[in-house]
C-alpha cells in the first residue's frame, strides 16, 4: 500500500512526509495550522481543528479567502462519511433582465453585481453543532487573537497580496472599494514579509460569530450590515437572501479507482469532473502501455469531463440530468471512443437520463476532514463591509448571461462552484482527506495526485510535489518548468500545444493526510507551491 512506501520521492523534495499518531492539521499557512493542532490538543476533534483552521486562515491569508467567502467539506466520522455543502445562492432579486438594465452585458469580476451569500459562517457553525466538541468561542479563539494583536505576513503570502493590490489599485476606482485600501493597504501598499498586519474589525466580527453560533451573520447585526451596504450602493443581496441560507447536507458522491473509492461533492462544485474522468481512464488504460501514452490519455480524459461539465454543470436543482448519470460505466465507456493517439478539441456530449484555501485534519479517535474555502479569484470582490472587515466573495461572476446555458443567472440560484474536497477510502475504511486548490485547476490536481499516490506509489508529499500540467483550452496545455522534458516532447508529437510555465501559482496548491490502515499512523504532505505546513503530535 501507498502509505508503507514513503521514502520514494523521485523529486527530491526539500520536505519529507510527515507521521503522526494523534493528530494533524495540513495547511497553506503556518500559524493557521498551529491553531488547528491547538484545538487538537486542548481536547477538540478534527472537526473542531478544522473550523479553527478555516476562520484562522481567513486572518493570515485573506488573499484567497475570508468571511464573506464559501465553504464545503467532506467529514469522516465514526465510520461514516457525511458532506457539506455551504455555498450561497445568488440574491432574490438578480435577473439577467435585471443586470441589462444596469447595462451589464456579462458579469463582472468585482463590484457588488456578483456578490452572493456568503456560506463560509454557516459552514463553521453547522460542522461545530452536529460534531463538534468544543464551544465554537473556543474554537475561534486562534483566529481572533491573530486578527486583534496581528502576525507577521509570510513570505508567499507577501507577494500574493502585492499582486492583487496591484490589481486593485490599477482597477477598483470606485469609491466604493475605499473600505478594501483602508483595510488591506492601509500604507497605500500591500504588507511586507515579515511586517505585522491586523483588523480589529475582523476579530469583533469573528466574536459576533462564536458568540451567536453564526447567527449574527445572518440575522443580527452584521447581517444588516452587510445588506444595508449592498443594497445602498446599488446592489442586490438583501437581508432576507442571509436569513434564508442554509447549508445542505448532501451524500458524497465517488468512483472505484484499482481498489480505491474516490469521494467528491455533487454539484454545484466541479468534482464530479475528476471523478469522470477516473472512470473514462479506466476504459483506456492498459497493461504495457508507455508513461506519455497514459499522460496523453490524462489530458484528453480530463478534456472531455469538463466539456461535460461547462455545458451541464450547475445548481443541482437545476440539472437537466443527475450527476450519478456521468459517472456510470456505460457513458465512460461513451466518452473513452473520443479519445485517440491524438490530441483532440473537446466536444461536449450527453448521458442518457437516469483565489482558495484548503485543509485536512485528523485527530487520535480516526476522524478526518477534508475542507475547502474560498472568496474566489484571490480577495473576492473588492467589496468589504466597513466596520466589519468582511471581504465579500464573487462567486456570482461564475454565471452566464446567456439565458439558453445551464449555469444561467437566476435569483435564488447556486452557480457553478470551483472550491471542492477530496476524499479516499478503501474496503470501507478510511485512507483520508486530500484537495488541491486553484480555480479550474483543482479537478486537474486531484487526478493527479492520485494517479501519483495509486498508480505510482508516491507518498503524499511526493504527490503533492510532482510537476503538474493543466488543460486551458483547446489543445492547449501549460506544464511547469521543471516538467519532464521528453514528456513535453512526446505530448507535442500527439498535437497538444504545450506552454512552459515558470509560474507555480497556476497549478495549485494541496495538502494530503493519509492513515495507513496497518499501523493507524498518519502521513502527511503538504504543499511547495506556498507556504504549506504540517502541524501535529
Amino acid at each position: 500500500m501507498f502509505v508503507n512506501n514513503p521514502y520514494n520521492n523521485p523529486y527530491l523534495s526539500k520536505q519529507k512526509p510527515v507521521f503522526a499518531k494523534n493528530g494533524v492539521v495540513a495547511t497553506s499557512q503556518p500559524l493557521a495550522a498551529q491553531a488547528g493542532l491547538s484545538i487538537l490538543q486542548k481536547g477538540g476533534n478534527a472537526i473542531d481543528a478544522a473550523i479553527a483552521t478555516a476562520a484562522c486562515l481567513t486572518v493570515v491569508e485573506p488573499t484567497s479567502n475570508g468571511i464573506g467567502g464559501d465553504a464545503f467539506a467532506i467529514v469522516w466520522f465514526k465510520d461514516a462519511l457525511y458532506g457539506l455543502n455551504a455555498s450561497g445562492k445568488s440574491p432574490s432579486s438578480i435577473s439577467i433582465d435585471e443586470m441589462h438594465r444596469k447595462g451589464m452585458k456579462e458579469m463582472p469580476r468585482f463590484g457588488v453585481y456578483p456578490i452572493t451569500v456568503p456560506g463560509a459562517p454557516s459552514a463553521w457553525a453547522a460542522l461545530s453543532k452536529r460534531f463538534g466538541v468544543l464551544p465554537l468561542e473556543v474554537v475561534l479563539a486562534p483566529a481572533i487573537m491573530y486578527a486583534r494583536d496581528g502576525f507577521p505576513v509570510s513570505l508567499e503570502l507577501a507577494a500574493s497580496w502585492d499582486a492583487a493590490f496591484k490589481v486593485y489599485k490599477k482597477h477598483l476606482k470606485n469609491p466604493i472599494y475605499k473600505t478594501w485600501f483602508d483595510t488591506f493597504a492601509p500604507n497605500n501598499r500591500a504588507p511586507k514579509a515579515g511586517e505585522i498586519w491586523s483588523s480589529e474589525a475582523h476579530a469583533k466580527t469573528l466574536e459576533a460569530i462564536a458568540s451567536t453560533k453564526g447567527k449574527a451573520f445572518y440575522e443580527g447585526d452584521l447581517a444588516k450590515k452587510i445588506s444595508n451596504h449592498i443594497t445602498n450602493n446599488d446592489g442586490f443581496l438583501s437581508l432576507e437572501d442571509l436569513k434564508n441560507h442554509r447549508v445542505s447536507w448532501v451524500d458524497p458522491l465517488s468512483v472505484s479507482y484499482k481498489g480505491y473509492d474516490i469521494w467528491e461533492l455533487p454539484p454545484n462544485g466541479q468534482g464530479l469532473i475528476a471523478l469522470q474522468a477516473l472512470n473514462i481512464l479506466k476504459q483506456v488504460q492498459k497493461d504495457g502501455q508507455s508513461s506519455h501514452e497514459r499522460l496523453h490519455q490524462e489530458i484528453e480524459a480530463m478534456k472531455l469531463s469538463f466539456s461535460d461539465a461547462q455545458t451541464h454543470l450547475t445548481d443541482i436543482e437545476k440539472m437537466t440530468f443527475r450527476p450519478e448519470d456521468f459517472l456510470s460505466v456505460d457513458y465512460a465507456k461513451k466518452r473513452s471512443k473520443s479519445i485517440t493517439s491524438k490530441a483532440q478539441i473537446p466536444h461536449a456530449d450527453k448521458p442518457s437520463k437516469g483565489g482558495t484555501v484548503y485543509l485536512a485534519t485528523a485527530d487520535q479517535d480516526g476522524n478526518m476532514v477534508s475542507f475547502i474555502q474560498s472568496n474566489y479569484m484571490g480577495f473576492g470582490s473588492g467589496i468589504v463591509i466597513p466596520g466589519t472587515g468582511i471581504a465579500m466573495q464573487n462567486r456570482g461572476h461564475n454565471f452566464s448571461m446567456d439565458k439558453t446555458h445551464i449555469n444561467a443567472l437566476a435569483p435564488n440560484k447556486h452557480s457553478y462552484h470551483t472550491i471542492i474536497p477530496g476524499f479516499v477510502t478503501k474496503n470501507n475504511q478510511p485512507i483520508g482527506p486530500f484537495g488541491v486548490m486553484g480555480g479550474f485547476m483543482q479537478p486537474q490536481g486531484h487526478l493527479q495526485v492520485l494517479i501519483n499516490t495509486i498508480d505510482h506509489l508516491q507518498n503524499p508529499q511526493a504527490a503533492l510535489d510532482a510537476p503538474r500540467w493543466q488543460w486551458i483550452e483547446k489543445n492547449t496545455i501549460h506544464v511547469e518548468s521543471d516538467f519532464n522534458d521528453a514528456a513535453v516532447e512526446a505530448l507535442r508529437k500527439r498535437g497538444h500545444h504545450v506552454v512552459i510555465l515558470d509560474n507555480y501559482s497556476s497549478f495549485g496548491r494541496g495538502q494530503i493526510i493519509w492513515r495507513d490502515l496497518t499501523t493507524n499512523v498518519y502521513i502527511a504532505g503538504t504543499e511547495k507551491r506556498t507556504d504549506g505546513t504540517i502541524a501535529s503530535y
